[in-house]
């Protein structure tokens, strides 16, 4: 009886492994076609190829310039529910190009709003030192007042998101599925 529920158990499991690999896939290749749509309004020339997708693999900085990579990225990481630090890293460059004003202090104090103060809605994971020093930073900001919580929050994702979604379902099937394209055609 028992060797009938262990077979049992493992036929069910097999079935059920299957059943993931296609449901991956098709995520894969539903995540594809979103983001076909996504940028369908560019030129032949700005279209997604195996190379750039195959360059993504290459360093985080890669992936961020391409508006593709980027893309992917960020949907990856909103379907993992991590996507603050993205979110903020994209921020703070858009940060550094306002030119020093009243915009300037009441975006600084939104950013330490939403991102850096403790128990903030997106609250990245920064050390205390560099809290505090963005708190007196925000009551004077600079352009590069949230530079040094910056390279932290890149520094995570590149040791941790990064690895994740060159590894995940989603960019595996990308790249399947435009080595597939490149060779039919």
């Amino acid at each position: 009886m028992n060797s009938l529920i262990t077979e049992s158990l493992n036929t069910q499991h097999f079935i059920m492994d299957k059943d993931d690999r296609r449901r991956n896939k098709n995520i894969g290749k539903d995540f594809m076609c979103r983001l076909q749509c996504m940028f369908s309004h560019s030129s032949s020339s700005e279209r997604l190829s195996l190379e750039d997708v195959q360059q993504w693999s290459q360093s985080l900085e890669r992936l961020l310039e391409s508006k593709y990579g980027l893309a992917t990225f960020s949907c990856f990481l909103k379907s993992e529910y991590s996507d603050e630090n993205i979110e903020f890293w994209l921020t703070c460059e858009d940060y550094k190009k306002i030119r020093p004003s009243f915009r300037m202090s009441s975006r600084a104090k939104k950013i330490y709003e939403q991102f850096i103060k403790t128990e903030s809605p997106k609250e990245i994971n920064i050390d205390y030192h560099t809290r505090e020093q963005i708190k007196r930073n925000v009551k004077t900001p600079t352009m590069h007042c949230f530079d040094d919580a910056q390279k932290i929050v890149f520094g995570l994702m590149e040791r941790d998101s990064y690895p994740r979604f060159l590894r995940s379902d989603v960019y595996r099937t990308l790249l399947e599925n435009f080595a597939t394209d490149a060779t039919k055609g």
